[in-house]
Protein backbone atom coordinates (compact mmCIF):
# COMPACT_ATOMS: atom_id res chain seq x y z
CA UNK A 1 0.00 0.00 0.00
CA UNK A 2 1.25 3.46 -0.84
CA UNK A 3 1.28 6.46 1.46
CA UNK A 4 -1.38 8.89 0.26
CA UNK A 5 1.33 11.57 0.44
CA UNK A 6 2.99 9.85 -2.52
CA UNK A 7 -0.16 10.42 -4.55
CA UNK A 8 -0.44 13.98 -3.31
CA UNK A 9 3.17 15.00 -3.83
CA UNK A 10 4.57 12.56 -6.43
CA UNK A 11 1.72 11.48 -8.64
CA UNK A 12 4.08 11.41 -11.62
CA UNK A 13 6.25 8.88 -9.79
CA UNK A 14 3.28 6.55 -9.41
CA UNK A 15 2.32 7.06 -13.04
CA UNK A 16 5.86 6.20 -14.12
CA UNK A 17 5.79 3.10 -11.90
CA UNK A 18 2.56 1.87 -13.46
CA UNK A 19 3.98 2.59 -16.92
CA UNK A 20 7.01 0.42 -16.14
CA UNK A 21 4.68 -2.41 -15.16
CA UNK A 22 2.79 -1.91 -18.42
CA UNK A 23 -0.33 -0.99 -16.47
CA UNK A 24 -0.61 2.79 -16.78
CA UNK A 25 -3.76 2.61 -18.88
CA UNK A 26 -5.35 0.32 -16.29
CA UNK A 27 -4.46 2.40 -13.24
CA UNK A 28 -4.39 6.01 -14.51
CA UNK A 29 -8.12 6.59 -13.82
CA UNK A 30 -7.76 5.15 -10.32
CA UNK A 31 -4.75 7.36 -9.59
CA UNK A 32 -6.74 10.40 -10.71
CA UNK A 33 -9.63 9.34 -8.47
CA UNK A 34 -7.28 8.90 -5.50
CA UNK A 35 -5.93 12.41 -6.04
CA UNK A 36 -9.52 13.75 -6.13
CA UNK A 37 -10.46 11.87 -2.99
CA UNK A 38 -7.41 13.20 -1.16
CA UNK A 39 -8.37 16.76 -2.07
CA UNK A 40 -11.95 16.12 -0.93
CA UNK A 41 -10.71 14.58 2.29
CA UNK A 42 -8.59 17.60 3.11
CA UNK A 43 -11.48 19.95 2.24
CA UNK A 44 -13.85 18.11 4.56
CA UNK A 45 -11.30 18.06 7.37
CA UNK A 46 -10.72 21.80 6.96
CA UNK A 47 -14.42 22.64 7.00
CA UNK A 48 -15.06 20.40 9.98
CA UNK A 49 -12.20 21.99 11.91
CA UNK A 50 -13.50 25.48 11.13
CA UNK A 51 -16.94 24.58 12.46
CA UNK A 52 -15.48 22.90 15.53
CA UNK A 53 -13.51 26.06 16.29
CA UNK A 54 -16.66 28.16 15.85
CA UNK A 55 -18.61 25.82 18.11
CA UNK A 56 -15.91 25.98 20.78
CA UNK A 57 -16.00 29.77 20.63
CA UNK A 58 -19.79 29.76 20.90
CA UNK A 59 -19.70 27.31 23.80
CA UNK A 60 -17.24 29.50 25.70
CA UNK A 61 -19.47 32.53 25.12
CA UNK A 62 -22.55 30.60 26.28
CA UNK A 63 -20.71 29.68 29.49
CA UNK A 64 -19.71 33.30 30.04
CA UNK A 65 -23.24 34.58 29.47
CA UNK A 66 -24.78 32.02 31.79
CA UNK A 67 -22.34 32.98 34.49
CA UNK A 68 -23.35 36.62 34.13
CA UNK A 69 -27.06 35.75 33.71
CA UNK A 70 -27.16 37.04 30.11
CA UNK A 71 -29.40 35.42 27.48
CA UNK A 72 -27.67 32.86 25.21
CA UNK A 73 -30.49 31.21 23.28
CA UNK A 74 -29.25 32.31 19.86
CA UNK A 75 -25.71 30.98 20.59
CA UNK A 76 -27.10 27.67 21.81
CA UNK A 77 -29.11 27.38 18.59
CA UNK A 78 -26.01 28.30 16.60
CA UNK A 79 -23.99 25.61 18.39
CA UNK A 80 -26.68 23.08 17.58
CA UNK A 81 -26.56 23.99 13.89
CA UNK A 82 -22.77 23.80 13.95
CA UNK A 83 -22.93 20.39 15.60
CA UNK A 84 -25.25 19.09 12.91
CA UNK A 85 -22.95 20.45 10.22
CA UNK A 86 -19.93 18.81 11.88
CA UNK A 87 -21.73 15.48 12.09
CA UNK A 88 -22.64 15.72 8.41
CA UNK A 89 -19.06 16.61 7.43
CA UNK A 90 -17.63 13.79 9.53
CA UNK A 91 -20.04 11.32 7.93
CA UNK A 92 -18.98 12.47 4.48
CA UNK A 93 -15.33 12.27 5.60
CA UNK A 94 -15.75 8.65 6.70
CA UNK A 95 -17.19 7.76 3.31
CA UNK A 96 -14.37 9.53 1.46
CA UNK A 97 -11.68 7.95 3.64
CA UNK A 98 -13.21 4.49 3.13
CA UNK A 99 -13.20 4.94 -0.65
CA UNK A 100 -9.70 6.38 -0.55
CA UNK A 101 -8.38 3.50 1.55
CA UNK A 102 -10.00 0.92 -0.74
CA UNK A 103 -8.58 2.63 -3.83
CA UNK A 104 -5.06 2.73 -2.40
CA UNK A 105 -5.24 -1.04 -1.78
CA UNK A 106 -5.71 -1.59 -5.52
CA UNK A 107 -2.45 0.07 -6.66
CA UNK A 108 0.55 -2.29 -7.10
CA UNK A 109 3.93 -1.66 -5.55
CA UNK A 110 6.59 0.31 -7.42
CA UNK A 111 9.38 -1.85 -8.80
CA UNK A 112 12.96 -0.92 -7.97
CA UNK A 113 15.10 0.96 -10.49
CA UNK A 114 17.25 -2.09 -11.26
CA UNK A 115 14.24 -4.13 -12.41
CA UNK A 116 14.30 -4.34 -16.24
CA UNK A 117 11.47 -3.17 -18.46
CA UNK A 118 9.20 -5.65 -20.21
CA UNK A 119 7.12 -8.72 -19.52
CA UNK A 120 7.44 -12.46 -19.00
CA UNK A 121 10.04 -12.92 -21.74
CA UNK A 122 12.23 -10.02 -20.65
CA UNK A 123 13.63 -11.34 -17.37
CA UNK A 124 17.41 -11.28 -17.01
CA UNK A 125 19.41 -14.41 -16.16
CA UNK A 126 21.78 -13.29 -13.41
CA UNK A 127 23.61 -16.54 -12.69
CA UNK A 128 23.56 -20.29 -13.30
CA UNK A 129 24.70 -23.32 -11.34
CA UNK A 130 25.31 -26.89 -12.45
CA UNK A 131 25.14 -28.54 -15.83
CA UNK A 132 21.62 -29.25 -17.13
CA UNK A 133 21.17 -32.90 -18.02
CA UNK A 134 20.33 -33.23 -21.72
CA UNK A 135 20.60 -36.96 -22.46
CA UNK A 136 17.47 -37.03 -24.57
CA UNK A 137 14.76 -39.66 -24.33
CA UNK A 138 14.52 -39.40 -20.54
CA UNK A 139 11.33 -40.36 -18.75
CA UNK A 140 9.04 -37.67 -17.36
CA UNK A 141 8.45 -37.43 -13.62
CA UNK A 142 4.89 -38.73 -13.90
CA UNK A 143 6.09 -41.77 -15.85
CA UNK A 144 8.76 -42.43 -13.22
CA UNK A 145 6.45 -41.78 -10.29
CA UNK A 146 3.63 -44.00 -11.53
CA UNK A 147 6.04 -46.78 -12.52
CA UNK A 148 7.61 -46.76 -9.05
CA UNK A 149 4.21 -46.50 -7.34
CA UNK A 150 5.10 -43.29 -5.51
CA UNK A 151 2.76 -40.99 -7.44
CA UNK A 152 -0.99 -41.63 -7.70
CA UNK A 153 -2.34 -38.95 -10.03
CA UNK A 154 -5.60 -40.77 -10.67
CA UNK A 155 -6.21 -41.06 -6.93
CA UNK A 156 -5.88 -37.33 -6.44
CA UNK A 157 -8.34 -36.64 -9.25
CA UNK A 158 -10.77 -39.21 -7.84
CA UNK A 159 -10.71 -37.59 -4.41
CA UNK A 160 -10.69 -33.88 -5.28
CA UNK A 161 -10.43 -33.31 -9.03
CA UNK A 162 -7.70 -32.18 -11.39
CA UNK A 163 -4.86 -30.22 -9.87
CA UNK A 164 -4.77 -32.29 -6.68
CA UNK A 165 -2.13 -34.96 -6.23
CA UNK A 166 -1.52 -38.00 -4.07
CA UNK A 167 1.87 -39.41 -3.09
CA UNK A 168 2.14 -42.98 -1.86
CA UNK A 169 4.73 -45.03 -0.03
CA UNK A 170 8.20 -43.62 -0.59
CA UNK A 171 6.61 -40.71 -2.45
CA UNK A 172 4.76 -39.60 0.68
CA UNK A 173 7.90 -40.19 2.67
CA UNK A 174 9.84 -38.03 0.20
CA UNK A 175 7.49 -35.11 0.89
CA UNK A 176 8.04 -35.59 4.62
CA UNK A 177 11.79 -35.86 4.09
CA UNK A 178 11.90 -32.58 2.16
CA UNK A 179 9.92 -30.86 4.89
CA UNK A 180 12.21 -32.01 7.68
CA UNK A 181 15.41 -31.37 5.75
CA UNK A 182 14.47 -27.87 4.56
CA UNK A 183 13.37 -26.82 8.04
CA UNK A 184 16.47 -28.29 9.67
CA UNK A 185 18.80 -26.44 7.29
CA UNK A 186 17.02 -23.14 7.71
CA UNK A 187 16.78 -23.34 11.50
CA UNK A 188 20.09 -25.05 12.18
CA UNK A 189 22.33 -23.29 9.65
CA UNK A 190 20.54 -20.17 8.43
CA UNK A 191 19.23 -18.96 11.78
CA UNK A 192 15.48 -18.87 11.11
CA UNK A 193 12.90 -19.34 13.84
CA UNK A 194 10.45 -22.11 12.93
CA UNK A 195 6.76 -21.36 13.30
CA UNK A 196 3.68 -23.53 12.79
CA UNK A 197 0.81 -21.40 11.58
CA UNK A 198 -2.90 -21.73 10.71
CA UNK A 199 -3.80 -22.86 7.20
CA UNK A 200 -6.66 -20.35 7.05
CA UNK A 201 -6.53 -16.58 7.29
CA UNK A 202 -9.07 -13.83 7.79
CA UNK A 203 -9.73 -10.93 5.44
CA UNK A 204 -7.44 -8.53 7.34
CA UNK A 205 -4.55 -10.98 7.09
CA UNK A 206 -5.06 -11.53 3.37
CA UNK A 207 -5.23 -7.78 2.82
CA UNK A 208 -2.04 -7.21 4.82
CA UNK A 209 0.15 -9.17 2.40
CA UNK A 210 -1.67 -8.08 -0.76
CA UNK A 211 -3.83 -11.06 -1.72
CA UNK A 212 -6.98 -9.01 -1.11
CA UNK A 213 -8.79 -7.29 -2.57
CA UNK A 214 -7.24 -7.89 -5.99
CA UNK A 215 -6.98 -11.70 -6.02
CA UNK A 216 -10.11 -12.76 -4.14
CA UNK A 217 -11.44 -14.83 -7.05
CA UNK A 218 -8.23 -16.86 -7.11
CA UNK A 219 -8.40 -17.87 -3.44
CA UNK A 220 -10.17 -20.83 -1.87
CA UNK A 221 -12.71 -19.31 0.51
CA UNK A 222 -14.57 -20.52 3.59
CA UNK A 223 -17.37 -17.93 3.37
CA UNK A 224 -19.35 -19.15 6.38
CA UNK A 225 -16.44 -18.22 8.64
CA UNK A 226 -15.03 -15.31 6.64
CA UNK A 227 -11.77 -17.21 6.10
CA UNK A 228 -9.54 -18.19 3.18
CA UNK A 229 -7.20 -21.15 2.69
CA UNK A 230 -3.69 -19.74 2.57
CA UNK A 231 -1.95 -19.59 -0.85
CA UNK A 232 1.46 -19.49 0.87
CA UNK A 233 2.88 -19.37 4.39
CA UNK A 234 4.00 -15.81 3.61
CA UNK A 235 0.46 -14.73 4.50
CA UNK A 236 0.17 -15.94 8.11
CA UNK A 237 3.86 -15.61 8.95
CA UNK A 238 4.17 -11.97 7.86
CA UNK A 239 0.90 -11.10 9.59
CA UNK A 240 2.15 -12.43 12.91
CA UNK A 241 3.51 -8.89 13.29
CA UNK A 242 0.41 -7.03 12.09
CA UNK A 243 -0.36 -3.91 14.16
CA UNK A 244 2.85 -4.38 16.18
CA UNK A 245 5.76 -2.03 16.84
CA UNK A 246 9.05 -3.95 16.88
CA UNK A 247 12.29 -2.85 18.47
CA UNK A 248 14.91 -2.13 15.83
CA UNK A 249 17.31 -4.33 17.79
CA UNK A 250 15.23 -7.36 16.72
CA UNK A 251 15.87 -6.63 13.05
CA UNK A 252 16.71 -8.26 10.80
CA UNK A 253 14.71 -11.31 11.79
CA UNK A 254 13.79 -14.44 9.89
CA UNK A 255 11.05 -17.01 10.27
CA UNK A 256 10.40 -20.25 8.41
CA UNK A 257 7.29 -22.38 8.16
CA UNK A 258 6.09 -25.49 6.40
CA UNK A 259 2.50 -25.43 5.14
CA UNK A 260 0.30 -26.89 2.48
CA UNK A 261 -0.71 -24.11 0.06
CA UNK A 262 -3.92 -23.70 -1.92
CA UNK A 263 -4.20 -21.74 -5.18
CA UNK A 264 -7.28 -21.79 -7.37
CA UNK A 265 -5.46 -20.17 -10.30
CA UNK A 266 -2.70 -22.77 -10.52
CA UNK A 267 -4.08 -24.69 -13.51
CA UNK A 268 -6.02 -21.88 -15.10
CA UNK A 269 -3.58 -21.24 -17.91
CA UNK A 270 -4.36 -24.56 -19.56
CA UNK A 271 -0.72 -25.62 -19.87
CA UNK A 272 1.56 -27.94 -17.93
CA UNK A 273 -1.48 -29.57 -16.37
CA UNK A 274 -0.04 -33.09 -16.42
CA UNK A 275 2.04 -34.34 -13.53
CA UNK A 276 3.26 -32.01 -10.80
CA UNK A 277 3.93 -28.78 -12.66
CA UNK A 278 0.65 -26.93 -12.05
CA UNK A 279 -1.43 -27.98 -9.05
CA UNK A 280 -4.01 -26.42 -6.76
CA UNK A 281 -2.59 -27.81 -3.50
CA UNK A 282 1.08 -28.21 -2.79
CA UNK A 283 3.55 -28.33 0.07
CA UNK A 284 6.17 -25.69 0.65
CA UNK A 285 8.67 -24.36 3.16
CA UNK A 286 8.61 -20.56 3.21
CA UNK A 287 11.18 -18.02 4.41
CA UNK A 288 10.08 -14.60 5.69
CA UNK A 289 12.43 -11.79 6.69
CA UNK A 290 11.90 -8.32 8.16
CA UNK A 291 14.57 -5.64 8.20
CA UNK A 292 15.18 -1.91 8.35
CA UNK A 293 15.10 -0.33 4.86
CA UNK A 294 18.85 0.14 4.47
CA UNK A 295 19.33 -3.63 4.94
CA UNK A 296 16.90 -4.47 2.13
CA UNK A 297 19.31 -5.28 -0.74
CA UNK A 298 21.61 -7.40 1.42
CA UNK A 299 18.64 -9.23 2.94
CA UNK A 300 17.26 -10.13 -0.50
CA UNK A 301 20.64 -11.54 -1.53
CA UNK A 302 20.85 -13.52 1.73
CA UNK A 303 17.34 -14.90 1.31
CA UNK A 304 18.02 -15.91 -2.29
CA UNK A 305 21.23 -17.66 -1.32
CA UNK A 306 19.44 -19.60 1.41
CA UNK A 307 17.14 -21.05 -1.24
CA UNK A 308 19.97 -21.65 -3.72
CA UNK A 309 21.94 -23.59 -1.12
CA UNK A 310 19.21 -26.22 -1.00
CA UNK A 311 19.12 -26.59 -4.78
CA UNK A 312 22.87 -27.11 -4.88
CA UNK A 313 22.71 -29.81 -2.20
CA UNK A 314 19.97 -31.55 -4.16
CA UNK A 315 22.21 -31.57 -7.24
CA UNK A 316 19.73 -29.66 -9.39
CA UNK A 317 21.01 -27.37 -12.11
CA UNK A 318 19.37 -23.99 -11.70
CA UNK A 319 19.45 -20.39 -12.81
CA UNK A 320 18.62 -17.13 -11.04
CA UNK A 321 16.39 -14.80 -13.05
CA UNK A 322 15.53 -11.20 -12.25
CA UNK A 323 11.92 -10.74 -13.31
CA UNK A 324 11.02 -7.83 -15.55
CA UNK A 325 8.70 -5.10 -14.31
CA UNK A 326 5.63 -6.40 -16.11
CA UNK A 327 6.17 -9.90 -14.70
CA UNK A 328 6.79 -8.81 -11.10
CA UNK A 329 4.03 -9.65 -8.63
CA UNK A 330 1.50 -7.11 -7.38
CA UNK A 331 3.15 -6.50 -3.98
CA UNK A 332 6.78 -7.10 -4.98
CA UNK A 333 9.36 -4.43 -5.73
CA UNK A 334 11.89 -6.95 -7.05
CA UNK A 335 11.77 -10.72 -7.52
CA UNK A 336 14.58 -13.20 -8.11
CA UNK A 337 13.10 -16.40 -9.54
CA UNK A 338 15.03 -19.65 -9.15
CA UNK A 339 14.39 -22.09 -11.97
CA UNK A 340 15.59 -25.70 -12.02
CA UNK A 341 16.13 -27.76 -15.16
CA UNK A 342 13.80 -30.76 -15.48
CA UNK A 343 15.32 -32.94 -18.23
CA UNK A 344 12.32 -35.23 -18.70
CA UNK A 345 9.96 -32.43 -19.70
CA UNK A 346 12.93 -30.38 -20.98
CA UNK A 347 11.87 -27.21 -19.21
CA UNK A 348 13.10 -24.72 -16.68
CA UNK A 349 10.72 -24.86 -13.72
CA UNK A 350 10.29 -21.98 -11.28
CA UNK A 351 10.66 -23.45 -7.78
CA UNK A 352 11.27 -20.32 -5.74
CA UNK A 353 10.46 -16.62 -5.98
CA UNK A 354 12.56 -14.53 -3.61
CA UNK A 355 11.10 -11.04 -3.30
CA UNK A 356 11.48 -7.77 -1.49
CA UNK A 357 8.27 -5.85 -0.91
CA UNK A 358 10.00 -2.74 0.45
CA UNK A 359 7.54 -1.21 2.96
CA UNK A 360 4.46 -2.05 0.84
CA UNK A 361 3.23 -5.00 2.93
CA UNK A 362 4.30 -3.44 6.23
CA UNK A 363 2.22 -0.34 5.48
CA UNK A 364 -0.83 -2.47 4.61
CA UNK A 365 -0.43 -4.63 7.71
CA UNK A 366 0.63 -1.72 9.95
CA UNK A 367 3.90 -3.42 10.92
CA UNK A 368 6.31 -0.87 12.36
CA UNK A 369 9.61 -0.68 14.19
CA UNK A 370 11.01 1.89 16.57
CA UNK A 371 14.42 3.19 15.39
CA UNK A 372 17.28 2.72 17.82
CA UNK A 373 18.00 6.44 17.57
CA UNK A 374 14.47 7.23 18.69
CA UNK A 375 11.80 9.09 16.81
CA UNK A 376 8.44 7.94 15.57
CA UNK A 377 7.92 4.33 14.44
CA UNK A 378 8.83 3.48 10.84
CA UNK A 379 7.73 0.77 8.42
CA UNK A 380 10.24 -2.07 7.92
CA UNK A 381 10.91 -3.90 4.68
CA UNK A 382 9.42 -7.39 4.33
CA UNK A 383 10.88 -10.15 2.17
CA UNK A 384 10.01 -13.76 1.48
CA UNK A 385 10.84 -16.71 -0.68
CA UNK A 386 10.07 -20.39 -1.17
CA UNK A 387 12.77 -22.71 0.04
CA UNK A 388 11.44 -24.85 -1.35
CA UNK A 389 8.13 -25.60 -3.13
CA UNK A 390 7.94 -29.40 -3.26
CA UNK A 391 6.01 -30.58 -6.38
CA UNK A 392 8.34 -29.11 -8.98
CA UNK A 393 11.35 -29.99 -6.85
CA UNK A 394 10.18 -33.60 -6.78
CA UNK A 395 9.60 -33.48 -10.54
CA UNK A 396 13.14 -32.20 -11.13
CA UNK A 397 14.62 -34.71 -8.66
CA UNK A 398 12.95 -37.69 -10.34
CA UNK A 399 13.91 -36.57 -13.83
CA UNK A 400 17.47 -35.41 -13.03
CA UNK A 401 18.51 -38.38 -10.90
CA UNK A 402 16.82 -41.18 -12.88
CA UNK A 403 19.11 -44.11 -13.67
CA UNK A 404 19.31 -46.45 -16.64
CA UNK A 405 17.93 -49.34 -14.58
CA UNK A 406 14.74 -47.39 -13.81
CA UNK A 407 15.66 -46.42 -10.27
CA UNK A 408 16.17 -42.87 -8.99
CA UNK A 409 19.24 -41.92 -7.01
CA UNK A 410 18.42 -39.99 -3.83
CA UNK A 411 20.63 -36.92 -3.19
CA UNK A 412 22.95 -37.50 -0.26
CA UNK A 413 21.43 -34.67 1.76
CA UNK A 414 18.03 -36.38 1.79
CA UNK A 415 19.17 -39.93 2.51
CA UNK A 416 19.11 -39.68 6.34
CA UNK A 417 15.56 -38.29 6.13
CA UNK A 418 14.27 -40.76 3.56
CA UNK A 419 16.08 -43.81 4.90
CA UNK A 420 17.28 -45.00 1.50
CA UNK A 421 19.68 -44.01 -1.25
CA UNK A 422 17.42 -45.13 -4.09
CA UNK A 423 13.81 -44.99 -5.15
CA UNK A 424 12.92 -48.28 -6.82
Amino acid sequence: MHDVKLVREQLDTLRAGMRRRGKLEEFAPLLDRIAELDLERRRLIGEAEQRKAARNTASQEVARRRKSAEPADELIAESRVLGEAIASLEGALREVEAELGAALLEIPNLVLDEVPEGGEDDGVILSTWGEPRRDGGLATHWEIGERLGILDLAGGVRVAGSGFITFRGLGARLVRALMGWCLDVHTGEHGYEEVWVPLVANRETMTGTGQLPKFEEELYAVPRDGLFLIPTAEVPVTNLFRDEILDAARLPLGLTAYTPCFRREAGAAGKDTRGLLRVHQFDKVELVRLCVPEQGPAELELLTRHAETLLERLGLAYRRKLLAAGDTGFASARTNDLEVWAPGVEKWLEVSSCSTFTDFQARRANIRYRPESGGKPQFPFTLNGSALAFPRIIAALLETHQQNDGTVSVPEALRPYLGTDQLR
